[in-house]
């Protein structure tokens, strides 16, 4: 097997076990729907890589509620990005644009909400 080749599926199994070991069961439960569809109500858009580790991390703060979120996949980590990311000015990964303004890195819940002024479930 290459090393290219081994790499790549070694880097898969890292991004599933953290998506699988960060879910939590409300999440599961769909317990962010409302919020989720609030923040893409609110024009906030998630823009990521499928290879990236901290996007699996955001994505597992929504679970299932991830469905309503907008999402933009830019392209593999180190190559070629897809044009809307590149005007969207996106340099990396997991990057949020909420009113114009772009955010980096993970977002925990709660700031989301303080950006789009959508109300967390309690």
């Amino acid at each position: 097997m290459k090393k290219s080749t081994m790499a790549i599926t070694a880097l898969v199994i890292i991004v599933i076990a953290v998506f699988f070991f960060t879910r939590t069961k409300e999440a599961e439960a769909g317990m962010y729907d409302e919020f989720a569809k609030c923040i893409t109500g609110q024009g906030a858009i998630f823009y990521g890589s499928f290879q990236c580790i901290h996007c699996a991390t955001q994505k597992s703060l929504f679970g299932n509620s991830m469905q309503y979120i907008s999402y933009v996949e830019c392209g593999p980590l180190g190559g070629h990005q897809i044009l809307i990311c590149q005007q969207a000015g996106i340099t990396g990964y997991p990057s949020w644009i909420i009113g114009n303004k772009k955010y980096e890195g993970v977002q925990q819940l709660d700031k989301l909400a303080g950006l789009t002024g959508c109300q967390l479930p309690q």
